[in-house]
């Protein structure tokens, strides 16, 4: 080769001497890293009950390297027993250990003994967590408005839009393709994820989390018929969203069309949840998925709609009322009253009326047999009094 001398040594015998030394510097396989179990980082029965404070039942010094459903779990990792419906998963589950509501529900195996195991589990987890933390400020890529106020130790992530006017508080977290709209307000310490929408003038509180496709302030569905089309109402108002409130993906959040849609302190709603124009929710309250309630309903402090959940325009759902699951909530329900069906009924009167419509084919059948037998004694046929009549 052109400028090579003639003793040199070729590209791959030098690839192969260097493999060599490689080899000679490996660790030797008692001192080589062992992959670390999927979950969390290992810890101690004790370190556990500690954080939740619990009870250990069993080793305190036992160490466990994940947590996993009872099903799921190995002799490594961690579960748990919450309420009388699975205390049996203790006694069949390969768990290491477990977070139960008393020593018996352990069945034997070490344990940390605490009030709930669920508020436990989720002490535990928001503790231990490994919480990724972009690095603070504006990214390159971000679109962040001159007039824009950005707080201390908040972060926009690249690709993602900040208004006019807006406000973005401390900690808070702008994922890539997130917007906030003109004089919109984000909360201190909220995490809006990738190509969550709040637009323009609605406010969302401190602490709340807003994930994938959620849009906070579209229009309200509101038109009106002139004789020859539908005329759009225009919606002026705005959203506002109290502190600690979570929605999840894919869910809306409709602007009023005068004055505000208001979601109260604490409350969470699931995927795929739509809450129409000029809805009041209350603090605390529940919205499981697919839950649909139509403009200027109210739903007082720690109302649960359970899924697919329809609620009608103007109607009132007093205080810690529940929809069950398909629920059709044509109008008012009382405070503390759990209702089901369509249109919905307390929940025993649905359950009567399920048992009734249980029996319809069976009723059905004996109906037709008696008709049978009206007919041969109207035409004077003796014979209907011998058939005795089916059960």
């Amino acid at each position: 080769m052109h400028g090579a001398s003639r003793g040199a040594p070729c590209f791959s015998t030098i690839r192969t001497r260097v493999k060599s030394r490689r080899a000679t510097r490996r660790r030797p396989a008692s001192r080589r890293r062992k992959p670390r179990s999927a979950g969390l980082p290992g810890f101690t029965l004790q370190e556990l009950a500690a954080a939740v404070g619990g009870r250990v039942v069993g080793d305190p010094d036992l160490r466990l390297s994940a947590v996993r459903p009872l099903e799921d779990a190995g002799p490594q990792d961690l579960s748990w027993v919450a309420g009388e419906r699975r205390s049996g998963g203790a006694r069949t589950t390969s768990a290491g250990a477990l977070l139960v509501p008393s020593v018996e529900a352990a069945a034997g195996k070490p344990a940390v003994v605490v009030d709930s195991p669920p508020l436990a589990l989720a002490r535990w987890l928001e503790l231990s967590r490994p919480i990724p933390r972009p690095a603070v400020g504006i990214a390159r890529g971000a679109r962040v408005h001159p007039t824009a106020k950005i707080g201390r130790g908040a972060s926009v992530a690249a690709g993602a839009t900040v208004g006019a006017r807006a406000r973005v508080g401390e900690r808070a977290r702008i994922a890539e393709g997130a917007y906030v709209g003109e004089a919109a307000e984000v909360g201190d310490d909220c995490l809006l994820h990738p190509n969550a929408v709040v637009r323009e003038g609605c406010v969302i509180g401190s602490r709340c989390i807003l994930h994938s496709g959620v849009v906070v302030g579209s229009d309200g569905f509101g038109y009106v018929w002139d004789g020859r089309a539908h005329r759009k109402i225009p919606q002026v108002g705005i959203v506002r969203i109290g502190d600690d409130v979570e929605i999840g993906a894919n869910s809306a959040i409709d602007r009023a069309t005068l004055g505000e849609t208001r979601i109260g302190r604490g409350t969470k709603i699931d995927n795929l949840v739509q809450v129409g124009h000029n809805v009041v929710v209350g603090e605390d309250a529940i919205l499981c998925g697919q839950a649909g309630i139509a403009g200027s309903a109210r739903l007082e402090d720690r109302v649960t709609l359970a899924g697919q959940v329809g609620v009608n325009d103007h109607v009132t759902v007093g205080k810690g009322a529940i929809a069950t699951g398909q629920a059709g909530v044509t109008g008012s329900v009382a405070p503390g009253a759990v209702v089901s069906g369509m249109p919905a009924a307390p929940h025993r009167e649905f359950l009567r009326r399920a048992a009734v419509v249980a029996r319809l084919p069976e009723l059905a059948r004996r109906v037709e047999e008696l008709e049978r037998r009206l007919a041969r004694f109207e035409k004077g046929d003796s014979s209907w009094k011998s058939e005795s009549p089916k059960s």
